[in-house]
């Protein structure tokens, strides 16, 4: 694998370095409801870990209690391995986060970090708090695939197929398949250095976007149907509740793409969508086709994320957390206006 030419050098990863060789047991772990990008930066990490140094310990950590990999990432190497955070026994010397910088995001596996002996992060997430002994957050990458693959750079480590078909996955699931506004020069050099190494984008098209189950497609048909616009048609908005998820028998791990459904509607700038879940609340998905920060409006909500991407989870039913948001999302478009 070429080296990616970075223009600057990263003492961060040292750190992180002296880190992992302190450690005996080390726990890798990303964000709730993990993603393509935490999946396979995770997965890669701790690959790239344990060949690097044979006799450490590594975990691979679900953040939820009844945590599962989502189906479509479940032909990545190494998937069986992960642990849901309730079953995983014992102190780790080093706990790395993957794919998140606040740790709130860590649902039941933030106990498990805070009594870790160290802490590491390596993320692309905006930050507020640092929490970490060491670590490198660059929220100008498009994916933490892409700090993975400049980390594996960093200790001239040669990536294997199936570590580079993991960091391609994150890449192109968090791009949108290169379609989002992150999808910068960097993403594309990390891309060719990926296939390089071995590295399979139509396998990962294929099992991520080309395998959706019929009740999938009959659940998204329902979401359809349910969108609407508002804010002089600049937001779309759709949801599914418990009661659509009973129903189909798709399970909340597989939802997060239908944001992309609603976010399909022509002339309009941001897209919303809900999803009711268990305990008296909703999950929260906005996406920007825009310059538009929907960010804050995540933060306000209790989430975070991205310009362009974002997420949060907040108490109620989904038309109070509905009336909640709209008038955040309407000062986010006059803001616009003025501007």
């Amino acid at each position: 694998m070429t080296s990616l030419n970075t223009k600057v050098s990263r003492p961060e990863f040292d750190e992180v370095i002296a880190l992992i060789e302190q450690a005996s047991s080390i726990v890798v772990c990303a964000h709730t409801s993990p993603d393509g990008d935490a999946i396979g930066s995770g997965l890669a990490l701790s690959s790239i870990i344990q060949r690097r140094w044979p006799s450490k310990t590594v975990t691979n950590l679900l953040a939820d209690a009844d945590g599962e990999v989502p189906r479509i990432y479940k032909f990545l190497d190494g998937t069986d391995s992960f642990v849901p955070a309730n079953k995983y026994e014992g102190t780790p010397d080093l706990f790395i986060c993957v794919d998140l910088s606040t740790a709130g995001r860590l649902a039941d596996a933030e106990a498990l970090m805070e009594r870790s002996k160290t802490v590491a992060v390596l993320d692309h997430h905006p930050y507020n708090n640092v929490y970490w002994n060491a670590g490198l957050v660059r929220p100008d990458a498009a994916a933490t695939g892409v700090i993975i693959t400049e980390f594996a750079c960093h200790l001239g480590a040669e990536l294997v197929p199936s570590e580079a078909q993991c960091l391609m996955c994150a890449l192109v699931t968090d791009t949108g398949r290169f379609q989002y506004q992150n999808a910068d020069g960097e993403a594309f050099e990390v891309a060719s250095l990926l296939v390089e190494a071995g590295a399979s984008p139509s396998q990962i098209a294929l099992h991520v976007y080309q395998s959706d189950r019929l009740a999938y497609l009959h659940l998204a048909a329902k979401v359809m149907g349910r969108i609407r616009t508002f804010g002089e048609g600049r937001v779309a908005y759709s949801y599914v509740t418990t009661a659509d998820l009973s129903a189909s028998g798709v399970p909340l791990a597989e939802m997060d793409g239908l944001v992309d459904v609603v976010r399909c509607v022509e002339g309009t700038e941001i897209a919303l969508f809900l999803k009711e879940v268990d305990g008296g609340k909703v999950r929260g998905n906005l996406r920007s086709k825009s310059q538009l920060d929907i960010s804050g409006v995540a933060r306000q909500m209790g989430g975070g994320g991205h310009t362009a991407a974002a997420g949060f989870t907040a108490e109620g039913t989904i038309d109070d957390v509905f009336t909640q948001i709209v008038p955040l999302l309407i000062d986010l478009l006059a803001l616009d206006k003025e501007s």
